[in-house]
């Protein structure tokens, strides 16, 4: 059993297929098929079920995929400790971030960084804020910056870089932008589009705003900010955007002693050794 076998293995289940995983990992399928023969040769088990082009987890595969994300983990910290040793800020830096930030938080500090540290292997993956956390705390990503949870795992460490005020918008012609003020019960009764039910900016709006107690009119549902903006819009609901996203598409909703915001920042695992490309990000980070 290698290090090649298990991010085979991980790969596989991450992407539903040997084909996928392959791609992923610059292999042919063959090869990566013969990594995974051999390792279900050693363990003396099947690790998927083929159902024609995808590949599902066993139960034995199911009880080894935990135990290879934190062997992998452990190759990976190795291979930063020795790194950190020679005080070189170089090698691969697996990094995560929401649609939002991506677009328009991050590419000044990717740019900076990038000029700055041209011997790093930048990989950036575009993802759910809430996935994000996930893959940190799996050991699949180093770091993320994303919109931060409320409550932070407690194997995680998060650090707030930007405020992020919220506004509520509708299209000009929608009934709502007429209006200077209204009550949430007012807002209930109108066509939503909102992020899903449980992503972290959700979450916050239906705590803000009581809307738990109220039945929502939820026509539409995408976690792209932007793609929501759109559609309200052209008058198809109302829905929340960052105030950073306002023009003259799109009218802001004025309800009384009500503050939206939410955090955006960076989380790492607190037992993971960071590499010394992921301490130099979070140095430039922290000079915002």
């Amino acid at each position: 059993m290698d290090e090649s076998q298990l991010k085979a293995f991980v790969a596989i289940n991450k992407h539903g297929s040997f084909t996928a995983a392959a791609n992923s990992l610059h292999l042919t399928q063959p090869a990566i098929s013969k990594r995974i023969a051999t390792l279900e040769l050693q363990l003396g088990s099947p690790l998927f079920d083929r159902i024609g082009r995808t590949a599902r987890l066993t139960d034995t595969g199911d009880k080894l995929l935990p135990l290879a994300e934190k062997m992998l983990t452990s190759f990976s910290n190795l291979r930063k400790t020795a790194d950190n040793m020679k005080f070189e800020i170089s090698g691969r830096l697996s990094l995560g971030t929401s649609h939002h930030i991506g677009l328009h938080r991050l590419p000044p500090v990717l740019r900076q960084y990038t000029n700055q540290y041209p011997e790093v292997e930048l990989a950036l993956h575009f993802v759910d804020s809430e996935d994000g956390v996930q893959g940190v705390e799996r050991g699949l990503l180093e770091m993320a910056i994303i919109t931060l949870p409320a409550n932070t795992p407690k194997s995680l460490s998060a650090t707030q870089v930007w405020d992020d005020p919220l506004a509520l918008v509708v299209g000009k012609m929608h009934k709502l932008a007429r209006k200077d003020s209204i009550a949430v019960e007012e807002l209930a009764k109108h066509e939503a589009i909102l992020p899903g039910v449980n992503t972290y900016t959700r979450v916050l709006l239906e705590e803000k705003l009581a809307l738990t107690g109220y039945k929502l009119h939820i026509g539409l549902s995408t976690n792209f900010l932007e793609t929501n903006k759109m559609m309200a819009s052209i008058g198809l609901g109302w829905t929340i955007i960052p105030e950073s996203m306002l023009d003259e598409t799109v009218v802001k909703i004025g309800i009384k002693n009500i503050d939206l915001r939410r955090k955006l920042g960076y989380v790492t695992h607190n037992d993971m050794t960071l590499s010394n490309a992921t301490k130099a990000m979070i140095d430039l980070l922290d000079s915002i």
